[in-house]
């Protein structure tokens, strides 16, 4: 049986992240101090895993959460199509009342339904999925990366998990994440389905000491 083992990832933790700041496709940040200590815990967990391929979006922050991997030589492939959500116009901004309640109003019309609902200025899930299929596409016609490493965003991976499980998009915030979970997906080539082995993970983070300076 040809089997892919997929480790999907949510990059680690930004300054944005911290201090609830919305970042889509348009806010290209780096990991902070927990974020690097974050992406290190990872690696030191998984370095044994013989992945064949790495898979990240075209954003600063999966490629620095993937660094320690990219360094011993595995070749990585970026794709925007693996980009966040862009959340249009608001995105970047310090929080404040009138953008949480606008971005809790677009979240809850999704669950709703209303997936082709956009960001003003952005996207709706509809395109997001429709940008993510065709990389989906390519890591399935790849079947001798038995292993692969795939870096990408938090809304991003909710959309993409409710295509691999061919389940309505209304469905995303079923899947729950934090910065650096990880989704352990195996994929069947006989049955040309997705199985979910590990979900949001984080057990890999949990002997991290926060640093000081936080």
């Amino acid at each position: 049986m040809k089997r892919k083992s997929i480790y999907l990832i949510r990059h680690g933790e930004t300054d944005f992240n911290r201090r609830g700041v919305v970042q889509g496709s348009g806010v290209n940040s780096p990991l902070n101090e927990w974020g690097e200590a974050q992406a290190t815990a990872f690696y030191n967990a998984y370095q044994h895993v013989p992945f064949d391929k790495i898979y990240t979006s075209n954003l600063l922050r999966t490629h620095q959460t993937v660094r320690g991997f990219i360094k011993q030589g595995i070749p990585h492939e970026s794709y925007e199509g693996l980009n966040e959500i862009s959340w249009g116009i608001r995105e970047g901004r310090e929080p404040n009342v009138g953008d949480n309640t606008y971005y809790k109003e677009l979240v809850t019309a999704w669950r709703n339904g209303d997936i082709d609902c956009a960001a003003e200025g952005g996207e709706s899930p509809v395109q997001v999925r429709a940008r993510q299929i065709p990389v989906i596409e390519t890591i399935l016609s790849r079947p001798h990366e038995r292993n692969i490493l795939v870096a990408m965003h938090g809304r991003a991976m909710r959309v993409l998990l409710t295509v691999l499980f061919n389940e309505p998009l209304l469905r995303m915030d079923d899947y729950e994440h934090s910065n650096l979970c990880l989704y352990k997906i195996n994929y069947s080539y006989d049955t040309q389905k997705f199985e979910l082995e590990l979900s949001n993970d984080i057990t890999h983070l949990l002997s991290l000491e926060i640093p000081q300076t936080l």
